[in-house]
């Protein structure tokens, strides 16, 4: 059967339905899009950063800078952007940027619960309609008769809206599921390389502040203090005639 003609079968409810399953597809590739991209580099950027922590602080630094476009990226360069070296500062900044940064790969999920939520109703309230509507026209003389036969039909059709919430649901349930398991083990990987990454800086505690002080005296040009200006000295009065 044609799928236009099952979507006008299904009555007025299919519409919001039609919206719901365009609002979870395209979460849905854009979360994988997302997710494809962090999961085929994450590795190798954490263990460059990690390899780099143990000889060169400023060169892992650099290596975390450049890999900013990543999640763990920013995650491991957040510490290490900072010119104040204490281990308290140091996993306050991991913590703080952990945050952000999984609330951000938490996008999208609000509405796919949404969608899961929504759809198996508005299939259920298309039915409901449906089955008003079939069983609207049946009279009592009628029972038992061939004129019946259409009723039948109708109440086959006003199924189709509930089917077709159900595999919304079913389809946007599964990706949810999938994309929190990512953000569960996104978890797993933060706190592991926040972990290493401590622990390297409490072994050797990375030195910024020449680097920073260095920049500093270069551009530093000190100010002229106002209202002191140095004059020449005063020509010596003309002496006096001789009275």
């Amino acid at each position: 059967m044609d799928i236009l003609d099952l979507f006008y079968k299904g009555g007025p409810a299919m519409w919001p339905l039609l919206v719901l399953s365009i609002l979870s597809l395209s979460v849905i590739f854009e979360r994988l899009w997302f997710w494809l991209r962090i999961l085929t580099q994450e590795k190798q950027i954490v263990d460059r950063i990690l390899d780099a922590a143990q000889d060169n602080w400023e060169l892992a630094a650099d290596i975390a800078r450049q890999a900013s476009h990543q999640p763990v990226g920013r995650f491991l360069y957040a510490p290490l952007r900072l010119t104040k070296n204490d281990a308290e500062t140091f996993r306050l900044a991991l913590e703080a940027t952990a945050e952000d940064e999984l609330a951000g790969m938490r996008r999208g999920e609000k509405l796919l619960e949404a969608v899961i939520a929504l759809a198996p109703l508005l299939g259920l309230l298309g039915t409901v309609l449906g089955l008003i509507r079939a069983l609207r026209s049946i009279r009592i003389g009628d029972l038992g008769t061939e004129s019946t036969a259409g009723v039948t039909t109708g109440i086959g059709e006003s199924l189709i809206a509930t089917a077709t919430g159900l595999i919304v649901a079913i389809i946007s349930l599964a990706f949810y599921r999938l994309f929190q398991s990512f953000v569960v083990n996104q978890v797993k990987v933060f706190r592991k390389a926040g972990n290493e990454m401590e622990l390297l800086y409490r072994q050797s505690p990375p030195d910024f502040s020449n680097r920073t002080s260095a920049i500093v005296r270069d551009n530093f040009t000190p100010p002229r203090k106002p209202g002191k200006t140095r004059l020449s000295e005063p020509p010596e009065p003309p002496n006096s005639p001789e009275q």
